[in-house]
């Protein structure tokens, strides 16, 4: 089998870049699992925040906003996102986070035109310093994925399920690829392994990076008295949790765990779903009466916690697309907007026009 370009992953960040580079190039997914986004997207609490990654990647969330709320109609005919709002809130000693984020995004955070407990009925008392960010919203992420993988399909891409890279060499020729189902000759991969990143690239003869597995676990709870399900994103400025509403008398809750693991099928641990039940109880006075699920995927990032994407620069016909933690969903647009721009030599424009590639090459690992 032949195909002009191969992408190891089916998740988000494969399938994004792949119905991007499908408009000019025979493309081909290589998922090994037997659904695309098992491990990652699937298991995403997703949202879109400016404020969440960090400044350096803020551009890219912003510029992919337009892309999600009013998608091309050939890609979709309706958007992905949906109001939510954050409460960023924290206790005095979280008044240095406070200070930070309104420093560090004036204009997209706001003062609270009342204490954080008038926006959230059975905050407890020490709970008494936050900020609000109006333009948080909820992303569909399963109609996003599939979306994606949709405009694959549709422009003649090919998406491999089961199918798992052995090993890969490159020659003058291009890559000759090795699979448990057969040999796929290509001019270029990329790499879009999320948490097995690192894995492919040693597989293909390249230096890995250093991009890190690392555990969040997820509990939805069944809580009556929760006020009602269009309460904002509650983040905990310290960083220790964040929850949101998931419908009447549920939320999802994560102690905002960061546990180093090797890339594997994420499970949760019993004392990390026991720290978020700890940490939402010292937050509002909410009986719970049931944890109805629980559940861990993997995020990953790169030494600098900083996405990774761009040619490999000692394997030219190697691309990294790989690196983007808790954040590759809600900046999914613009994140494979720029890549396409860089495989194909093309310049950004756009919603992309002003953004900094060289912030996110590989090259400065090497």
């Amino acid at each position: 089998m032949t195909s002009d370009i191969v992408i190891v992953g089916g998740g988000i960040a494969g399938a994004s870049l792949g119905a991007k580079l499908a408009e000019q190039a025979k493309v081909t997914i290589l998922e090994m699992e037997d659904s695309a986004g098992y491990h990652a997207t699937g298991r995403s609490v997703a949202f879109w925040e400016e404020t969440y990654g960090g400044p350096v990647v803020q551009p890219l969330t912003t510029a992919s906003e337009a892309m999600l709320s009013s998608p091309d109609p050939a890609f979709s005919e309706t958007g992905f996102l949906s109001p939510r709002q954050t409460l960023h809130v924290g206790r005095e000693q979280d008044r240095p986070a406070y200070d930070r984020l309104l420093r560090d995004y004036a204009g997209k955070v706001e003062l609270l035109p009342v204490s954080p407990a008038g926006i959230v009925p059975g905050l407890r008392s020490d709970w008494t310093i936050g900020l609000m960010e109006p333009s948080c919203q909820d992303i569909d992420v399963n109609a996003l994925h599939q979306a994606y993988l949709r405009r694959v399909r549709s422009l003649g891409g090919e998406i491999r399920l089961a199918t798992a890279l052995r090993r890969a060499k490159s020659d003058s020729g291009g890559w000759h690829i090795e699979t448990n189902h057969g040999a796929i000759a290509c001019a270029l991969v990329v790499n879009a392994a999320g948490a097995w990143a690192d894995p492919v690239a040693r597989a293909c003869g390249v230096e890995p990076i250093g991009i890190q597995p690392l555990r969040r676990t997820v509990v939805q709870l069944r809580v009556p008295a929760m006020p009602g399900p269009n309460l904002p994103l509650i983040m905990d400025l310290g960083g220790r949790f964040y929850f949101k509403p998931k419908g009447a008398e549920r939320i999802w809750l994560t102690p905002h765990d960061e546990a180093r693991t090797e890339a594997c099928d994420a499970a949760p641990e019993e004392l990390a779903v026991a720290e978020a039940i700890d940490q939402f109880r010292a937050v509002v006075n909410w009986p719970i009466a049931a944890v109805e699920q629980k559940w861990a995927g993997l995020r990953s990032f790169a030494p600098d916690r900083t996405p990774v994407y761009g040619f490999d620069p000692a394997v030219p016909g190697f691309f990294w697309f790989a690196g983007q933690g808790g954040f590759g969903i809600q900046t999914a647009p613009a994140a494979a907007m720029l890549a396409a721009t860089l495989i194909t030599g093309t310049n950004p424009s756009g919603a992309i026009a002003s953004l900094d590639a060289t912030l996110y090459s590989p090259a400065r690992f090497r």
